[in-house]
């Protein structure tokens, strides 16, 4: 299927016309309007810089709250409370060290300047929130994402230190959980949330179910 340009106009495409990789449009801005509407519709900015890409894969990967897997030594660390846990504590912290840190898997980041200063305003305004991992007073990892409804739209995270990522991953979707999340859309297959539980289902499984638990 030809690819769309998005113009000035606040739309989208059906998402069954994204291309075989999931590449859905391109254009268009990172306004706080057109981003909501983009994940309403199980849609999400993914690009390198220059002119925004819009995405919906199939098939998609997500995490059912229920069916979260914590490991034994986990399960240890949270017993211990090896780090602090807090939320929305220092949102623009964590997404600036999602943007800034390096991983091995990756050669640069998607997160610009106009992207972080998109989620920032969005947080702001109390659609994106914040996971946090403290030691010694220090940020040491973290998650963010986007909630609309009884959905999570996980975005990106950092560790700093060993498994600070996961500790702040589970205690966030525990916490979710107790306030009704039903749906952590993960985007796109990793082996780090794979070994937490989430896993690949067809993006029309993912769209209906995304339907029923989004504000429309």
């Amino acid at each position: 299927m030809p690819l769309h340009i998005l113009g000035p106009g606040l739309w989208f495409p059906p998402v069954y016309e994204a291309m075989e990789d999931g590449l859905l449009a391109i254009g268009g801005d990172l306004t706080t309007e057109r981003l909501l509407l983009a994940y309403k519709k199980g849609i999400f900015p993914w690009f390198d810089g220059g002119t925004p890409l819009w995405w919906c894969p199939d098939p998609r990967f997500i995490l059912l709250p229920a069916e979260l897997k914590v490991s034994k030594s986990m399960q240890q660390l949270l017993k211990r409370k090896t780090f602090e846990f807090t939320i929305n504590k220092a949102f623009d912290k964590v997404i600036h060290f999602c943007k800034t840190n390096k991983r091995k898997e990756q050669e640069g980041t998607w997160i610009t300047d106009d992207v972080e200063r998109a989620y920032n305003q969005l947080h702001r305004l109390g659609y994106a929130h914040s996971a946090e991992v403290w030691r010694n007073g220090e940020l040491v990892g973290g998650l963010y994402g986007i909630r609309l409804g009884k959905v999570f739209f996980g975005e990106s995270m950092f560790s700093l230190v060993s498994n600070a990522s996961k500790y702040a991953f589970i205690n966030y979707v525990n916490q979710l959980t107790s306030e009704g999340v039903e749906l952590i859309d993960c985007q796109v297959y990793t082996e780090h949330l794979e070994s937490l539980g989430a896993g690949m289902v067809d993006r029309e499984y993912f769209i209906n179910l995304l339907n029923k638990l989004t504000i429309q």
